[in-house]
This record gives C-alpha cells, sequence and structure tokens, in this order.
C-alpha cells in the first residue's frame, strides 16, 4: 500500500470511528420531526400516534413541526437539506416519496437519492364510496354501469395528483374503464359536494369517508389495501369486488436525510418498531383506520423504489402534472 492510499484509509477509519462515537451517544437532545402537512391530516394523525412513546424509546423530547405546503413538498424538501445527525427526520408518504418526483417536474428534492427510509409507521387504505342516487350497491355494478356510458362517470378528488386521483386512475386502468375526473382544493370541499350528490364517485381515506358510510350518507362499495380494514370489515377488497391484483395504500414512514449514519438509522429503527408493537399504539391506529407497520430500514427502502416505480407509472399514464 503506497502512501496516499494509506493516507485515505486512515481518514476511513478516523471517519468511521467518528461515526460510531456519534451513535453511542445517540440521542442527546430533541428530535425534530417535521410533519410536511399541516395539522389534522394522515401524516399529522400518523406523528401524533407515535409521539410520545416515540420519545420513551428514545429517551428524549420528539417535537412535531408542521410544514405545509405544494403537496407535502416543502417541508419534505427542509428536511433533505437538515444536517444527517439524526437530529431532523420527516414523516415521509407515498405522496412525498412515491409520487411527487414523477408529479412535480421542478422538485427540488429527490426522494430515493436525498432520503435514508428508517422505519415504517403504518397504512391507510382508501375506500370507494358513492352516492346512493348512483344506483349501484357493489364495485362490480359500478364497473358495469361506467362500461355501460363511457365518459359519462364523473369522479371526485382532492386535487390534481392527490392519492385519490391516482388511485382512481389505476382503478380506471386495470379495469378498463373511462371516467372523468372533476379536481377539488381538498378533500372536504369534494366530500361535501359527493354527500350532497353533485358528484357521485370518490376514493377517499378511510377515517373521513367511513363515516359518512356508516351514517348512510354515501355507500362504501370497496377498500383499496389488500385486505379487509379492521375498521369496516365487511366491505370487501377491490381485488376481491372485481378488480384482481388492485392494491393502494396511504402510508407513513420516518425519513432521515441521506448521510444519516448507519447505527443510528438502526436505532431509530429499532425504536419505531417497538412503538409500534405496542397494543395500545396498535388500538389507536386500527380505530382511526389504519393498520400499524414494521420493517427493517434495508426493507423498508425497497417498498419505497418499489412503489415510487409503480405510481411513476400512474402519473405518466394518466397525465397529472402540477408545476
Amino acid at each position: 500500500m503506497n502512501r496516499w492510499n494509506k493516507w485515505l484509509a486512515a481518514i476511513g477509519l478516523a471517519l468511521l470511528g467518528t461515526a460510531g462515537a456519534w451513535a453511542q451517544g445517540y440521542p442527546n437532545r430533541p428530535i425534530r420531526l417535521i410533519v410536511p402537512f399541516p395539522p389534522g391530516g394522515g401524516s399529522d394523525y400518523m406523528a401524533r400516534v407515535v409521539q410520545v412513546q416515540f420519545a420513551e424509546q428514545l429517551k428524549q423530547p420528539v417535537v412535531i413541526d408542521n410544514r405545509g405546503g405544494a403537496g407535502g413538498t416543502l417541508g419534505t424538501d427542509i428536511a433533505a437539506k437538515a444536517a444527517p445527525d439524526g437530529y431532523t427526520l420527516v414523516v415521509g408518504s407515498v405522496a412525498t416519496h412515491a409520487i411527487a418526483q414523477a408529479l412535480y417536474p421542478k422538485l427540488a428534492y429527490e426522494p430515493l437519492k436525498d432520503f435514508v427510509p428508517v422505519a415504517p409507521i403504518g397504512s391507510m387504505p382508501h375506500i370507494l364510496v358513492v352516492h346512493p342516487s348512483l344506483g349501484v350497491s357493489s364495485a362490480k355494478e359500478l364497473i358495469a354501469l361506467a362500461k355501460a356510458h363511457p365518459g359519462e362517470a364523473a369522479y371526485a378528488s382532492a386535487g390534481n395528483g392527490s392519492l385519490g386521483h391516482l388511485t382512481v386512475e389505476l382503478f380506471k386502468s386495470m379495469a378498463g374503464l373511462d371516467m372523468r375526473h372533476i379536481p377539488y382544493k381538498g378533500s372536504g370541499p369534494a366530500l361535501a359536494d359527493l354527500a350532497g350528490g353533485q358528484v357521485k364517485i370518490m376514493f377517499d381515506t378511510l377515517p373521513t369517508g367511513l363515516p359518512l358510510v356508516k351514517s348512510g350518507v354515501l355507500r362504501g362499495l370497496a377498500v383499496s389495501g389488500s385486505k379487509r380494514a379492521g375498521a369496516a370489515p365487511d366491505i370487501p377488497t377491490l381485488a376481491e369486488a372485481g378488480v384482481p391484483g388492485f392494491e393502494v395504500q396511504g402510508w407513513y414512514g420516518i425519513f432521515a436525510p441521506v448521510g444519516t449514519p448507519p447505527d443510528i438509522v438502526r436505532k431509530l429503527n429499532a425504536a419505531m418498531t417497538a412503538v409500534t408493537a405496542i397494543p395500545e399504539v396498535r388500538k389507536q391506529m386500527q380505530t382511526g383506520g389504519s393498520e400499524p407497520t414494521s420493517a427493517t430500514p434495508d426493507a423498508y427502502a425497497a417498498y419505497v423504489r418499489a412503489e415510487a416505480g409503480k405510481w411513476a407509472k400512474v402519473v405518466r399514464d394518466s397525465g397529472a402534472r402540477v408545476e
């Protein structure tokens, strides 16, 4: 080994030793958990369900910092540019880490390059709901109606490029349907018009759509997950109801800036895995319509990559774009 190579090797060993020392003392101060959406949404809900127990596992406060805007991309970009020391994390989601890069042509961060997937928190299926005046009681009846009247059936969403929009685009593609999109500025206005019968069809998150089904205002035809939801066991999956292989989950997890030492990533993963195994946490998630999940950092990274590929195709095929 020449002098240059010895020098490089010595630097590498020193850096490894420094990273190990950081991880041994980590964490020794509060951790900032960025939620890239306003309070009240799915990301915020997930963060607050695990916040207290996550802090207990890490023996340090976990401070939630809501930084909403631009479909979650503003707060996520703040996290991407933070120091990779484990003290700034972000609640990533299918929107920010699987859909955004295909949807926003000028996205300021690269989800698969600028972040390390740390640990999943949970997933939340969507529910296919219709207004009773549409006259259908099952997903098969809806598919038959849409095929009999191509281009006439209209569906609402929380906005162009939202998960609800792209879920219907995937549904259309897999079921061979031609349906019109009516984008709204948020789930609330869309649900209000759906409840009033101005629009007839929508995929919405389970926590907000299911209460309207239980009250009789809307009909729930199917859920989008791979299995029936614990909060709605009588409603079939869309795969059961006529679209084999269909699966969409609104998932949420912890991400760290790229360069975060692997030992710190493992500590954070172990802490979140312990949190999502706590019976009280699991019950709270399931009552709210979500399912706690866990995975190793490597397995979670593979899942996020697969989801990014899946949604890039849906965005491309749908023609959705947000400037």
